[in-house]
This record gives structure tokens, C-alpha cells and sequence, in this order.
């Protein structure tokens, strides 16, 4: 983060929505209007705008480790599309339970989790896998609840991020109450603040989420508190079945200055302005300046889940026209036209995306269901009586079948499930 940049206001915010107009568009598409921030259009020129620029000072400075930077970011967004890929196949391969599909969202995801310090914290839906992977989850782990065999795939405190939540738009919540966490430890001096703020906590959440009471509950008490908040949405178009115009006739970052809270809108397919977005948003949020909405225009390319069948409900052409914006192929034209990918480089990205797959692969193949009655370790953290009895007329459930196993307890509940 540029040491040299000041925060930013709400009013600063509201004004650069209208300034952005111009330089963001380079289209007549309505899906990008209303001053959308953007610096890649969708052939991967880079077009200039001031107020974001100042935010992407490592990546344009035309320095050996700008190239590397602008890399990484490329590297990152197809690690992430053949994750999804290879776990999409498994899935299909009967190796894991469900899969939700991250396709079309790579910018997005990689943006914005690289605008994040070691020290912020993160509160996800069930699709945020790119996220996941740039705060250290392994691709073993991110897959370990989809097989069917954990509740929580990592430790949040290891990463700093917690496990998905399935519950539509419950991590907003928890994503305030974090943050007015940070913001107390601040305020008693628990916590030092750095050069650049406090930690902040970015909670992502989609189009559908926002129309739960979660997500505006959220917004009360984070424009009330003023936390230290990003509520990210990617707005990928379809909450399952539902189109966002049908939920929605206005853009969602409108739903913002409702609540007190300021919004921005970008294209969630161009890598560097969500980057240069989230920077800016995350900087007011350290240091004082408050939530900020950024809603991030994107589409998913896939069906919701594997589960779900996107050709009932959602017409090719669409899907067509947005193929043309694909966050990848936008950002490897731009490198390209700059001499910054060469196929040398394009060929030891791939391979290193192949073995991540193929390392995840071997992974969760090799992983072992764990005993039957584990499910009922670590409800509480003490001994409870309604948790004993349900694990007892379980395992009495189990004994029941001659193929059971001799030892369906584990050693925790064996040794303590007399006295629960």
C-alpha cells in the first residue's frame, strides 16, 4: 500500500463513482454503466484513471517485480480456474458431495484477496475457493467439508479466515461483529494500529445475499459503528435461478447509501480495478474512515452447484457474451500487448496449475472418512447431556448392522461418553 495516500471520504467516494464514468466504459453496455470503475476493458487495453491509479502503484511501475506482481495476479486467476475445474471433476467422479463452481469469478477473488494484509480477516460464502487459497487454505482442505468428512476444512486462526458459510449472507454479520471487535481492542489499546490503521475484515457475499435480512442488518450496524468493513459482493448474476434484475431494478450498490454507507461499483472482471478498489476501500476501513459496499459486476459461468442445471433457466447467448469478457483472457491480452507473458511463461503457469490440480487430487483421494461417531466430538467444550444421548442412540443405531465396525467410537467420546 502506497505509504503517500490519504484516506478517502465519503463524499471523495461518491464523486468518483460520476468521474469514473467516462474512463471505465470504453462500451455502450448497460451491464457497465453508472460510472463502473474499470482499467481493463474487455480486449485487455488499460485505460488510465487517476483516482485508481494511485492504488496500483507496485504493479505499474514497469520494475522487474511489477512484472512479477502483475504475474502473480495472472498465475493466481488460472491456479484458481483449474482448481475448480479439477473439483468440479471429481465431483462428478463421485469423489466429493458437491461442488459450487467459481468459473467466470477469478478477478474478482484474486483482487480483491490480494488487497488484503496478513492481519485483516475474511468471512466468506461457499465460493470464495480463490480467496481461500491466496489467505494459505491448501487446496486439500478446501475441499475436505465438500467431501463430506468435516464441518470446518482449516483453522481460521491459522489464516485468518474463517470457514465457508452456507447459511446465505450469516457471514455479513459475522463480519461486523468482528470488526466492531477490532474496533474495541483499538479503542482500549489492546491492539496497536500500524502505518497504515487497524486490521479490517472484508465479508464476502453475492447477489442473492442481498435480500437476506442478514446483509441489512449488517448494514445498520456497520454504518452505525462505523467498523472497520468491506462488504464485497459479487454480483455474478443469478442467485441459483433467480436473475438479479429480478430481485433488484436498480444496481445493488445503490442499496448502500440507504444505510449511510458508501458504495462502489467495478467490474469484477478486470483484476486490476477490483485490486485498485478494494485497496482504497480497505485503506478507509484502518483508518477510520468506516464500511465501504463494493459491489463487483461479474458472472458465473457454471451452474450454481453441481447440482444444478443452469440450462433451465439461463439462455446461451448469455452465456456467449459473457465469454467475451472473461476475467483471464482479459488479463493475459493485456500482459501479452505488453510484452510481459510470453509463452514460456504462459506454459510454466499451466504447469504449475496442473500439478496444484493433480496434488489436490491425490489429496482428497487418499483422505480417510473419519469414524462414525466423531460427528458428535467437539459440539461444546464441555461434557453435555442432550449431546451424550444423541451419541448414544447413535451408536446403538450403528450396532445394529452386522457390517459395523468392532470400534465406531472415537478415543475422545470412548473416554468420556459414560460421564456426558
Amino acid at each position: 500500500m502506497p505509504s503517500t495516500m490519504g484516506s478517502t471520504s465519503r463524499d471523495d467516494l461518491s464523486r468518483a463513482g460520476g468521474a469514473r464514468a467516462e474512463t471505465a466504459s470504453g462500451t455502450t453496455d448497460e451491464t457497465y454503466a453508472d460510472g463502473t470503475a474499470r482499467l481493463l476493458d474487455e480486449k485487455g487495453v488499460r485505460h488510465p484513471d487517476p483516482a485508481l491509479d494511485r492504488w496500483l502503484t507496485d504493479v505499474d511501475a514497469g520494475t522487474d517485480e511489477a512484472r512479477a506482481a502483475l504475474l502473480a495476479l495472472y498465475e493466481d486467476m488460472v491456479v484458481a480456474r483449474r482448481i475448480d475445474a479439477e473439483a468440479t471433476a471429481l465431483q462428478r467422479q463421485g469423489e466429493l458431495a458437491l461442488w459450487p463452481p467459481l468459473q467466470g469469478q477469478e478477478a474478482a477473488q484474486v483482487g480483491s484477496a490480494t488487497a488484503l494484509r496478513a492481519d485483516d480477516f475474511v468471512f466468506s460464502s461457499y465460493r470464495e475457493h480463490a480467496v481461500a487459497r491466496k489467505r494459505g487454505v491448501t487446496p486439500v482442505d478446501l475441499l475436505r467439508v465438500w467431501r463430506g468428512i468435516t464441518a470446518s476444512g482449516w483453522d481460521p486462526y491459522a489464516v485468518n479466515m474463517a470457514t465457508p458459510q452456507v447459511i446465505i449472507g450469516a457471514q455479513a454479520l459475522h463480519g461486523v461483529g468482528y470488526a466492531l471487535g477490532i474496533q474495541a481492542d483499538a479503542e482500549r489499546g489492546v491492539v496497536e494500529a500500524g502505518d497504515d490503521g487497524t486490521a479490517a475484515v472484508v465479508a464476502y457475499v453475492g447477489d442473492g445475499a442481498m435480500s437476506q435480512g442478514d446483509v441489512n442488518e449488517a448494514f445498520v450496524f456497520a454504518a452505525t459503528w462505523q467498523v472497520p468493513l468491506v462488504l464485497f459482493c459479487q454480483n455474478n448474476q443469478w442467485a441459483i435461478s433467480e436473475p438479479v434484475t429480478l430481485q433488484s431494478p436498480v444496481p445493488l450498490v445503490q442499496r448502500a447509501s440507504g444505510f449511510g454507507v458508501p458504495g462502489v461499483r467495478v467490474d469484477g472482471n478486470d483484476v486490476l480495478a477490483v485490486l485498485a478498489v478494494t485497496r482504497e476501500a480497505l485503506h478507509r476501513a484502518r483508518t477510520g474512515g468506516g464500511p465501504t459496499f463494493v459491489e463487483a459486476v461479474t458472472y458465473r459461468m457454471g451452474p450454481h452447484t453441481t447440482a444444478d442445471d443452469p440450462t433451465r433457466y439461463r439462455d446461451a447467448s448469455e452465456l456467449d457474451a459473457w465469454a467475451e469478457r472473461d476475467p483471464v483472457a482479459r488479463l493475459a491480452a493485456y500482459l501479452r500487448a505488453g510484452g510481459l507473458l510470453a509463452d514460456d511463461d504462459e506454459a510454466r503457469v499451466r504447469a504449475v496449475a496442473d500439478a496444484v490440480a493433480a496434488e489436490m487430487r491425490a489429496g482428497v483421494v487418499a483422505l480417510e472418512d473419519p469414524p462414525p461417531l466423531s460427528v458428535f466430538d467437539h459440539v461444546y467444550a464441555e461434557p453435555h447431556p442432550t449431546v451424550a444421548a444423541e451419541r448414544a442412540e447413535h451408536a446403538a443405531y450403528l450396532a445394529g448392522f452386522a457390517d459395523t465396525d468392532d470400534d465406531i467410537t472415537t478415543g475422545d467420546d470412548a473416554a468420556q461418553g459414560a460421564d456426558r
